[in-house]
């Protein structure tokens, strides 16, 4: 998601087409528009269909930082880790204090606004640490801890137990999360957070570049499409054990379909290949710890304007994304880059 390695154009593609997926996600957009038995079908598959972009962040952060951390495990996973961290406490720390709910704070005061939401931390501490101030700053904990066990299992020089360890964290992360309803069987939090999925995409992408391994387009999208169709298989299948159908950020099939995804870039590198895209590829990590707080804050104006449906959605939706994007581009030139973005 943000790393410097060489640029394949594809790739940076992939991060735009990612990142306005998960700002997607969060916008909840079209989920107030009954279709059937009063259930918001399309805005329920919107939501769905993007769960392609982290686990593509992921593989893209393996394939891009493989060479480094086979030279120099340890190394390479401090100096990667280290601003990370940095970043993830900073937002933490900003998200923290800053309220959410306006009319709260008019007709409550600030306090009990912000009261109720750091009770609402309290009750899983271990879930909040490593999520943050906000949750979708999970995804910063998952990427380090699952580039730190990567670095120390190629420094133990048991390589070999990546793949497998990887699989085997994930298969439980799917169980213990989705499946619970179906499975009961307990997890110590929330496995999207931590390594139950990260450790398996960030090790697939690494290993794609460590073998060279390529497929053709066709390959790739029949790949997609087969994972796509699975994810989505299992989610409707959730649905009897009264599963919400937005909730999973991942099920069997979606590292298939974001693997195909990231197989049909790479089969085609001079996708996307314009001097206009890069420089917003390069803002992707600013988007992604800032775009919440736009979609918050735009939904409260949305609410005090009295829009609902498709006005409300195009202006959290829309608004989101040119926010975030200026707002990134701003603090990119700004002296306090180094301290929001590193």
């Amino acid at each position: 998601m943000h790393t410097n390695n060489q640029r394949i154009p594809s790739l940076e593609l992939g991060r735009i087409i990612a990142i306005l997926a998960v700002i997607t996600i969060h916008s909840q957009l079209l989920v107030t528009y009954p279709l059937y038995n009063e259930t918001p079908w399309l805005g329920d598959f919107i939501n769905q269909a993007s769960r392609f972009a982290v686990p593509y962040f992921f593989l893209l952060t393996g394939y891009l930082l493989q060479p480094k951390l086979t030279q120099n495990p340890i190394g390479t996973a401090l100096g990667y880790i280290k601003p990370l961290t940095l970043i993830w406490l900073v937002w933490s720390v900003i998200y923290l204090p800053i309220p959410f709910n306006l009319t709260t704070v008019i007709t409550q005061g600030y306090v009990a606004e912000r009261s109720q939401y750091w009770n609402f931390l309290a009750q899983t501490p271990i879930n909040s640490l490593l999520e943050g101030g906000l949750v979708h700053l999970w995804y910063l904990p998952a990427l380090v801890v699952g580039v730190g066990i990567i670095a120390v299992v190629i420094r133990l020089n048991i390589q070999a137990m990546l793949l497998p360890l990887g699989l085997i964290l994930f298969i439980y992360g799917v169980l213990a999360g989705s499946y619970f309803n179906a499975t009961d069987i307990p997890s110590p939090f929330y496995t999207r957070n931590g390594p139950f999925f990260s450790l398996l995409m960030i090790s697939l992408g690494l290993e794609i570049r460590r073998l060279n391994i390529s497929i053709s387009s066709n390959r790739a999208l029949l790949m997609l499409v087969l994972g796509m169709t699975i994810h989505f298989i299992e989610a409707y299948y959730l649905l009897h054990w009264s599963v919400d159908f937005r909730i999973h950020d991942y099920l069997f099939g979606t590292p298939i379909w974001a693997l195909g995804f990231f197989m049909l870039l790479l089969a085609n590198p001079n996708l996307g290949a314009n001097k206009y895209l890069q420089p917003i590829a390069n803002l992707t990590l600013g988007i992604y710890v800032s775009h919440l707080l736009f979609v918050i804050y735009l939904s409260n104006l949305a609410g005090f304007l009295g829009l609902d449906m498709w006005k409300k959605d195009l202006l959290v939706w829309l608004g989101t994304i040119i926010a975030s994007l200026l707002f990134s581009y701003l603090v990119m030139k700004s002296p306090v880059r180094r301290a929001l973005l590193r």
